[in-house]
């Protein structure tokens, strides 16, 4: 293991008297960033299950392949730009060059057009820029923070960014509405908020660096870290849940054919679990830092299984449709920065980045496998049989999760 022994002169440390300090401004301006690049993002996702599933005609199983991959893009530059930029101090780069290369790929959703080879080659650069962004700026925000006030900072950044993704799908849906068949002005508008979101990461966000450790730090130090049983434990049981996890796309496809919505409120389905997410964010982060970080992370994915459940004929109507949003907001709330605060205290500081690209990477990983597996089923078996499969399959791998890491904070 490689162990830090510096700390950066910009480290925030306890107030004195246990007194609450303010939330460092790095927090607040990384949260504007991804406030505005989740407008982008979010402006894109909303719209994909309907331009590819019902206005491109792809089946299931073919959803399932680019969703996959979709997400897996993340998993073959994480590892390395993690380890890069804890390597060269330079985590502010690395995560600019990640923003960077997502706004770019907002115009080549453009140029693609119906071609599903074009469109899965932009929709990976988009999720290579997402896969070297995240774990520099998570770290960042772990390392602008006390370590007992962790999850409170990552509420309050998922919370901002949250917002963008409340606001990314009502503008796509209102572009939609003004512009018939308008998916090149939605790709058009989400390409600019994403500009304006590099710009202001690079005029706000500082960085947290200290010497550079290019010899000291080789790149199987990253997986070194597996070592700490605690973080391995973590990293483990964390892709053992995201196997079993039904991607959100599918979860709004299941929810437009049971209530048989309009094709174009698919784009609105995401607001519903936007809202609860920003209004829990915060408290479920505050909670997390109260009685264990990983209690609350397991937590939330018993709530996604009783989104699943409402999906599969638990309830219909209304009921429906603000149960299966509710549970789905509050499963976010749960376990998105929840599970970033509960690894940081577990990671070196000048390996933190790393460490947190090994779990995002395996995570990533697992929802590739996931999302082609629940798309094969699908296919091949009927939605309902599918669907009763996931909930089995997430109640078995949640109650291990319980059992087997009690003592996990």
């Amino acid at each position: 293991m490689y162990l830090a022994t510096t700390r950066s002169a910009d480290t925030p440390r306890r107030e004195r008297g246990g007194a609450r300090r303010a939330v460092a401004g790095n927090v607040l301006a990384l949260g504007m960033v991804s406030l505005i690049t989740d407008i982008s993002a979010e402006m894109v996702t909303a719209v994909l299950p309907l331009y590819l599933v019902l206005g491109l005609g792809f089946s299931p199983l073919q959803f399932g392949l680019l969703d996959g991959l979709y997400s897996a893009a993340t998993a073959i530059v994480r590892v390395l730009g993690g380890h890069l930029a804890d390597r060269w101090q330079r985590r502010k780069l690395v995560a600019g060059l990640g923003y960077g290369m997502s706004a770019v790929a907002k115009l080549g959703l453009i140029a693609a057009g119906g071609s599903a080879a074009a469109m899965g080659l932009v929709l990976a650069v988009d999720r290579t820029g997402k896969g070297l962004r995240t774990a520099p700026r998570d770290a960042l925000i772990s390392l602008s923070t006390p370590e007992d006030q962790q999850g409170r900072a990552f509420g309050i950044h998922r919370a901002m960014d949250t917002v963008g993704a409340f606001l990314g799908p009502l503008t796509a849906f209102l572009l939609l509405g003004f512009v018939a068949g308008g998916y090149d002005t939605v790709f058009f508008v989400s390409f600019c908020f994403a500009t304006l979101g590099v710009l202001v990461f690079g005029l706000f966000v500082r960085d947290q660096r200290g010497p550079a450790t290019t010899q000291r730090i080789p790149l199987r130090a990253s997986f070194a870290l597996l070592r700490g049983k605690r973080f391995r434990r973590i990293v483990g049981w964390a892709t053992l849940l995201g196997l079993v996890t039904v991607g959100d796309s599918f979860l709004y496809l299941l929810l437009q054919k049971r209530l048989e919505l309009e094709p174009a409120y698919i784009a609105m389905l995401p607001l519903g679990t936007a809202g609860v997410y920003l209004l829990l964010a915060m408290p479920f982060g505050r909670l997390a830092d109260k009685i264990g970080r990983w209690q609350v992370f397991v937590g939330g994915h018993v709530l996604l299984l009783l989104a699943y459940a409402l999906v599969a004929g638990l309830a219909d109507g209304i009921v429906l449709l603000f149960g299966a949003l509710l549970a789905h907001g509050m499963f976010y709330a749960a376990t998105d920065g929840v599970l970033m605060a509960a690894v940081a205290p577990l990671l070196p500081e000048d390996q933190r980045t790393s460490g947190m690209a090994v779990l995002q990477t395996a995570q990533a990983v697992a929802k590739l496998l996931s999302a082609v597996a629940f798309g094969a089923a699908w296919t091949w078996w009927g939605l309902y049989p599918a669907v009763l499969v996931a909930c089995g399959a997430l109640a078995i791998v949640v109650a291990g999760a319980m059992f087997r890491l009690r003592e996990a904070r």
